[in-house]
């Protein structure tokens, strides 16, 4: 017999946005942990969370995996895997002077835009990182520059900037940003540098979009939205951002655990999304969750597939063979 919270959700049906959770970047991080444990056994260390995901920290914390927030935490020649978030100049200077065996797992897509970032500062241009403080991307980004760099969130972090106006300047992006607030900010430079260069979204990466896109379109279709993914996950909280855009509640757990009953009472139709760093079994419990709670029908929504596979380091298929 169902509880009374459980009929809150009678009869709803639930919609997977597609794409979800695990992009390209995430799948080759974790896979570069899991080939660094199986070649040289635990422990391996790993600065910093491999993904913004406490869910698959704890899977390979249980492998062997120790996490540090600094390399001064690392035993001197130890294995050490940098995340997929990417590293400053100083923290692989800093590993090079102890000795670590340092195996790279910055995702593709911010070495991109550490390389854009480079570009940008040998040409003579002044840099702005359109981003959030603290992230350990920026962070990373904003470290490969040995010049000035100046870091803006939001349009008013635009209007206190005190660059004379004939300032050759350029600006990168974080990859995990929302593309609406990031097409704002752009416009914002344009307005005060109009000689400002920069990728216009092109930064945002690819998974970044799909996902947006996903539950832009979903949010359109539904009565309360779930995006499952962790609090310090900046895609995810962007998803949410996006979606409660559309006018429909929105709410981020960080698994089944997170869900409020309440939120269901009188919906009828419940979509749910996940981060690039949420694997797809938190979506499966939070999808059986709200069975339980008596939805009636859980379906994928359509949408596209992705394909995308970035290959592991070279450094490490060598050791590997």
């Amino acid at each position: 017999m169902n509880s009374p919270l459980a009929q809150t959700a009678t009869a709803a049906q639930v919609l997977l946005a597609q794409p979800r959770g695990f992009c390209a970047g995430v799948v080759r991080a974790i896979e570069i942990v899991e080939r660094a444990l199986e070649l040289h056994g635990a422990p391996v260390y790993v600065y910093h969370e491999i993904v913004h995901n406490g869910h698959v920290v704890d899977r390979l914390r249980e492998r062997g995996a120790v996490f540090v927030d600094t390399l001064d935490q690392v035993p001197a020649r130890a294995v050490t895997v940098f995340s997929a978030h990417g590293v400053s100049l100083a923290v692989e200077r800093q590993a090079r002077a102890r000795g670590l065996d340092v195996i790279d797992a910055t995702c593709p897509l911010v070495s991109k835009v550490h390389l854009q970032a480079q570009r940008y500062a040998r040409a003579g241009h002044t840099l702005i990182v359109i981003g959030h403080p603290g992230h350990e991307e920026v962070e990373g980004t904003m470290g490969r520059i040995d010049t000035p760099v100046f870091l803006v969130s939001d349009l008013a972090d635009v209007r206190r900037l005190t660059l004379a106006p004939d300032t050759p300047l350029a600006y990168v992006t974080q990859t995990t940003l929302s593309l609406d607030d990031t097409r704002d900010i752009i416009a914002g430079l344009r307005q005060r540098f109009p000689a400002i260069v920069g990728p216009d979204t092109d930064d945002i990466c690819y998974a970044t979009q799909n996902r947006q896109t996903a539950v832009r379109e979903l949010a359109s279709q539904v009565e309360l939205v779930l995006v499952v993914g962790a609090r310090n996950s900046s895609n995810s909280m962007r998803l949410r951002e996006v979606a409660a855009q559309q006018g429909v509640p929105a709410y981020l757990v960080q698994d089944e655990s997170g869900i409020d009953p309440a939120w269901l009472a009188g919906v009828q139709r419940i979509g749910v999304s996940a981060g690039a760093s949420t694997p797809e079994v938190l979506v499966q419990r939070v999808a059986q969750r709200l069975r339980a709670l008596g939805a009636s029908d859980v379906r994928q929504a359509p949408g596209l597939e992705e394909g995308i596979v970035f290959r592991l380091p070279v450094a490490l298929l060598r050791r590997a063979a």
